[in-house]
């Protein structure tokens, strides 16, 4: 079972170490984490994504909304939230072989934002399954380098947000 973990904290040095820390100390499974500052900049949101049953990931909310430079914490569900992901994959391509890989590229709305003589530097965001459909069908060509994100994510409308003064 995987669960998303919205987190606003603090924006102090050394609370992504702190909250890394808790699920290295618990041994707890992070399949993801992204951070940045919001737009109150004494705040960073942390997305975290853990794999675990019920348990676990009921230990996981709990422990980290201990942790005192936590604000808030909120489950994203995913019927209930805008979950993304960001990739960018660089990919081996001659001269034949770019026609095809546009092809892929245009039906996945993804954007070629490098081009040389030998590659292909391509980025797409969209969510888990779409990433993960594109980098499946780009599976027959040799892939160079690839960064992945990780989930981040905002709850719908404006029900849940939390102001601070």
């Amino acid at each position: 079972m995987q669960r998303v973990f919205s987190l606003l904290v603090d924006n102090n040095p050394g609370v992504l170490s702190r909250i890394s820390g808790l699920f290295s100390r618990r041994g707890y499974n992070v399949d993801s984490i992204t951070s940045g500052v919001t737009a109150d900049p004494r705040f960073t949101r942390i997305i975290i994504v853990a794999s675990g049953d019920e348990l676990i990931l009921s230990q996981i909310e709990k422990q980290v909304r201990k942790l005192e430079d936590v604000r808030e914490i909120k489950v994203l569900d995913p019927e209930q939230s805008v979950l993304r992901e960001f990739v960018m994959i660089k990919i081996r391509a001659n001269a034949r072989e770019r026609s095809e890989i546009i092809s892929v590229v245009d039906i996945f709305r993804a954007k070629i934002v490098d081009v040389e003589k030998e590659s292909l530097t391509i980025e797409l965001t969209g969510n888990q399954s779409k990433v993960d459909a594109f980098l499946k069908l780009l599976d027959g060509y040799e892939i160079l380098e690839l960064a992945r994100t990780g989930l981040t994510g905002l709850s719908r409308g404006s029900k849940s947000i939390t102001y601070f003064d």
